[in-house]
């Protein structure tokens, strides 16, 4: 008999592949990129190989986060892990500043310098610029794919360097056909400066799509209507208030006050309560969703009697009026 495969280690292991995959490539264009810089005397490429460093830094954060994110929860984290992944991107940002800063002052060196012998090495430069390029673009756009279907933010992280890379890159190769076209050195600080503000605008989005899930922000309003669908189509369901989502990493988190019948057994309410469960689930995959029953008539007498006491505590105290009836 073949052993049943489990869909989350499937997941798992794809993710981690992605990650190596963006390490070692990162790596390979790293060491080439540095090399390059170092014979032609470039800015513009030395800029690209400090922006590449930061994504093979990146890459190593996203896979080591992606490990650690898909743990099982223990005793010192019964939630889970799943907000390293946020912690990952949020550096991931950082870096990406870092980074944007020594390619400025490189830039802005090389103005102040005009002695600084010319680039030499175009030709080869151009090559690895495309070839950069090209590859980036593909890696990018599968470390998308993949972070979209797990809702892996460390991923959709790597994958925005990658593709920030692939931008700054076809820059870089730009200035370098101007400078052989033109003979004028310039062109190189001037595609650095280039560099260093695409990567400021690259880490001012990262680094805002990476704090609203340490700051418990709420899951995206179709996300939201998903669950409330499933409560509006089952009749047994009479109400429901206080609906609370958030993100954990990879993982949706949400919580409900949900309303039925009083005189509804324990066994059946429970029952209700597996079964919108599931159908949540199903809705939305790799959701955390907790259900709490309350009685609907006794709650809206409950309120009721909340409502009219706090109006006349507010009367008694002067602090609203009486409404016409």
């Amino acid at each position: 008999m073949v052993p049943a495969v489990n869909p989350k280690t499937v997941k798992h292991s794809h993710k981690l592949r992605m990650a190596r995959i963006s390490f070692g490539t990162s790596l390979l264009l790293v060491c080439a990129k540095l090399v390059l810089a170092i014979v032609t005397g470039s800015v513009s490429i030395f800029s690209e190989a400090l922006h590449s460093g930061a994504d093979l830094f990146a890459s190593g954060v996203s896979y080591f986060s992606v490990r650690f994110s898909s743990t099982p929860p223990d005793n010192g984290h019964p939630y889970g892990h799943g907000k390293v992944e946020s912690l990952s991107a949020l550096f991931e940002s950082v870096l990406i500043f870092v980074g944007a800063a020594l390619v400025l002052a490189g830039a802005i060196a090389r103005f102040r310098n005009p002695h600084v012998p010319h680039v030499t090495g175009l030709r080869t430069g151009l090559v690895l610029m495309a070839v950069s390029c090209v590859v980036n673009i593909v890696l990018s756009v599968a470390l998308r794919r993949t972070a979209h279907r797990e809702n892996s933010p460390a991923m959709d992280a790597d994958a925005r360097h990658l593709a920030a890379d692939a931008v700054t890159s076809a820059g870089v190769f730009l200035g370098l056909i101007l400078i052989r076209m033109t003979g004028q050195g310039l062109w190189d600080p001037v595609v650095g400066c280039a560099v260093a503000a695409a990567m400021v605008v690259t880490g001012t989005k990262l680094f805002r799509d990476a704090i609203q899930p340490l700051m418990d922000s709420r899951l995206p309003e179709a996300d939201e209507d998903r669950i409330l669908d499933v409560l509006n189509h089952d009749e047994r369901v009479l109400g429901y208030h206080k609906l609370r989502t958030r993100w954990s990493g990879p993982m949706r988190e949400a919580d409900v006050h949900v309303q039925i019948e009083d005189l509804v057994t324990l066994l059946d309410a429970h029952t209700l309560t597996e079964e919108l469960e599931d159908k949540i689930r199903s809705s939305l995959p790799g959701i955390h969703i907790s259900i709490h029953i309350e009685p609907f008539h006794a709650e809206m007498r409950h309120q009721r009697e909340v409502t009219a006491a706090a109006q006349v505590e507010e009367i008694g105290h002067g602090k609203t009026e009486r409404k016409k009836p």
